[in-house]
């Protein structure tokens, strides 16, 4: 059953779901464009470690590792006194492995395009300071960067640095650099209301650019990941939305016949 929104799901950004939906997207975006990039190109799947978001006080769940119920012989003293031995406790931000996409030259190795898709890691706190690092990093090098913001919240993506106005109530935004064109970029801005963009995927300067149907790559990570039995659509998104978005969902959810005009 495909999802009742005609783009993206504003229920899918709710942090329990997210990172499924995440490594889902770029496993089949790299299935989506390998048909395409065969024989010169090769789309593979990379990661890195993030902390989860620290923009808001979180109180972590901690576990006592040891627990010391006597003084220890390898204890230190200062004179007659005698430090007692801390219990050691685990907790604090969260390691999570966040999956990117590379687009490699296969005859050189050389990385010619880098695919992300954010996450919320990298719109909060230090998780956005070392993202918007890297990001400067990569524009600093021959690669394109194709960044996929499907998150509501602060701009993280490069066309950020630029004003985008048109439409007015975009809420999702896919980002193209050029390797050759760092002072503009291509962006996609997306209303809650309407379907996701089919993205170019910029290749070498020689080469056609690929194509990415976002569409299609979205819906099969919403039936293969069955979010249809997972999502209450009689309850609020876990995002905020304007009262026009707000009006505009209610009646959608009510014509699909998952909510009622009393929810």
């Amino acid at each position: 059953m495909p999802s009742p929104f005609p783009g993206m799901d504003p229920y899918m950004e709710r942090p329990g779901r997210w990172p499924d939906l995440h490594q889902r997207l770029v496993a089949y975006i790299a299935e989506a464009l390998q048909p395409q990039l065969r024989p010169k190109y090769i789309a593979r799947i990379d990661e890195r470690v993030e902390l989860r978001p620290s923009g808001k006080v979180v109180v972590p769940d901690v576990q006592v590792i040891e627990t010391p119920s006597e003084l220890s012989e390898t204890q230190s003293a200062y004179g007659a006194l005698v430090a007692d031995e801390p219990q050691t406790i685990s907790g604090g931000d969260e390691e999570r492995r966040i999956s990117f996409l590379e687009l490699v030259h296969r005859e050189t190795g050389n990385v010619v395009t880098v695919i992300e898709v954010l996450s919320p890691s990298n719109k909060l706190g230090l998780g956005r300071d070392d993202y918007l690092q890297k990001q400067e990093d990569l524009l600093n090098t021959d690669c394109n960067l194709v960044e996929i913001d499907l998150l509501s919240g602060p701009a993280v993506a490069f066309a950020r640095r630029f004003r985008v106005t048109t439409p007015q109530d975009w809420r999702y935004i896919v980002s193209i650099s050029r390797s050759q064109q760092r002072t503009q970029v291509e962006a996609y801005a997306i209303p809650l209301k309407e379907r996701l963009p089919r993205c170019k995927i910029p290749l070498l300067p020689e080469d056609d650019d690929a194509v990415l149907d976002l569409p299609t790559v979205f819906t099969r990570c919403y039936d293969v990941g069955s979010y249809d039995l997972l999502l209450d659509y009689r309850q609020p998104p876990p995002v905020e939305l304007s009262e026009a978005e707000e009006k505009w969902m209610a009646a959608l959810l009510e014509e699909k016949g998952l909510r009622t005009a009393t929810e």
